[in-house]
């Protein structure tokens, strides 16, 4: 009888390991749908509005604000009240204001609910890396982590699929679209559990007030990780934002491609990329998270130095690919189970949290960077001083511990957790 009842909790865990996986890729699916979609309806936008190129950049530095603050913020609460709680937050908010898009009619009301759109989406990578990591088995968990991860890529498509078949119906209709499938996995989530070593931790803790940011910081051993961390994670966005954000400009300004060459490149290092998540997520659990994302790292330079220097179509092809999934998959689905394994539970949710706001400090920083190189007017420079040597800082995983993949997410700090 005890054998029978532990094979049938054994199956339940399965199939809610599946059911967790299932959700939390859909979810951040979703939130990179709501981003990516604005990309899309952008030059609609603009014309409806009258968006110059000034106001753009009014918009771009609201709705990066609104994602650091946001995160920042939803980092702390994870560990104060809970990780499902704000999981719900952030995906209802994300509803909310991805519909509430259809209504705006201005330019301000636009930057107001793109911001907080956007804000509560990008915060969905904090809360996901915290609870989902927490709850999955020891054995394996950067490849499965990696399937949620690989939802960003699917997202880009969901987004481009649905503006496609709907974008002649107007970019509000598309929007509002958006808000069915993430009823849906609202719905779902009601069915997710808390995370037991949150509730074990709040237990422990009793009537005890615990500052999680004053503990991170006033421990020195995590303190001084969450330092190295944050070089790293900052350095990423800056480089992440010539190879990501501005490279179909690059590519038609510089290499001579087309805008539809380009287009179809990154569709197609998109689709591909989902399945790097994957082999990055596995090669992790081979290899280990820090030696793969070290690796990772200290390719991205010499990767963006060929890239420069490269004048066949298909050598550019076949390096652009290689950075593309390097500074995505590799870097996203082995790096971000490193972020849960390097900190407590007790401030898990802060340290994610705040990791997640310093990447998007580099998004910031990488598009002044750009912006004031670019008065340089040499293409090849700007490409030089973000790319390249904007990536420099990523180096800094060489100093980071080197976590053995396998073992319980909290084995390092047993006896740290009161």
């Amino acid at each position: 009888m005890s054998l029978t009842l532990n094979n049938q909790k054994s199956g339940l865990e399965k199939y809610y390991t599946v059911y967790l996986i299932v959700i939390a890729c859909v979810g951040w699916s979703l939130a990179s749908y709501d981003v990516n979609l604005l990309v899309l309806a952008l030059p609609e936008m603009s014309k409806e509005f009258a968006i110059s190129e000034q106001m753009l950049g009014v918009l771009g530095f609201f709705v990066y604000g609104s994602q650091f603050f946001i995160t920042l913020l939803v980092g702390y609460s994870m560990d104060k009240v809970g990780r499902k709680a704000l999981w719900m937050i952030c995906l209802c908010g994300t509803a909310l204001f991805t519909g509430a898009t259809y209504f705006v009619d201005n330019f301000w009301q636009l930057v107001l609910v793109r911001a907080l759109a956007s804000g509560l989406a990008y915060s969905e990578l904090a809360v996901s890396i915290t609870l989902v990591n927490e709850q999955l088995p020891s054995k394996n968990r950067g490849l499965l982590y990696s399937i949620v991860q690989g939802g960003w890529p699917l997202g880009v498509f969901f987004a481009s699929a649905v503006y496609m078949a709907f974008g002649h119906f107007g970019w509000r209709v598309v929007f509002l679209l958006g808000t069915i499938p993430i009823a849906v996995v609202i719905i779902g989530r009601i069915f997710i559990k808390e995370s037991d070593r949150f509730e074990e931790h709040k237990q422990a803790r009793g009537e005890e007030k615990v500052n999680p940011v004053r503990l991170l910081f006033a421990t020195p051993a995590l303190r001084k990780r969450l330092f190295t961390m944050s070089v790293c994670w900052v350095s990423y966005g800056i480089s992440y934002v010539a190879s990501n954000f501005y490279i179909t400009w690059w590519l038609t300004q510089r290499k001579g491609f087309t805008g539809t060459e380009a287009s179809e490149l990154m569709l197609y290092c998109g689709f591909i990329g989902f399945f790097f998540y994957i082999i990055g997520g596995w090669l992790g659990e081979r290899f280990g998270r820090k030696r793969v994302i070290a690796m990772a790292a200290m390719s991205v330079a010499p990767l963006c130095l060929l890239l420069l220097v490269s004048d066949s179509y298909w050598l550019v092809v076949a390096l652009y690919f290689l950075i593309f999934q390097v500074t995505n998959g590799i870097w996203a689905s082995a790096g971000y189970v490193y972020q849960s394994e390097s900190f407590p539970t007790n401030v898990r949710g802060t340290a994610i949290g705040f990791l997640s706001s310093m990447m998007v400090l580099g998004f910031v920083l990488g598009s002044l960077l750009w912006t004031l190189a670019s008065s340089l007017h040499s293409t090849s420079a700007t490409w030089i001083i973000v790319a390249v040597v904007g990536s420099l800082g990523m180096w800094f995983t060489l100093f980071l511990k080197d976590i053995r993949p396998g073992q319980d997410i909290d084995a390092e700090f047993r006896n740290q957790l009161g």
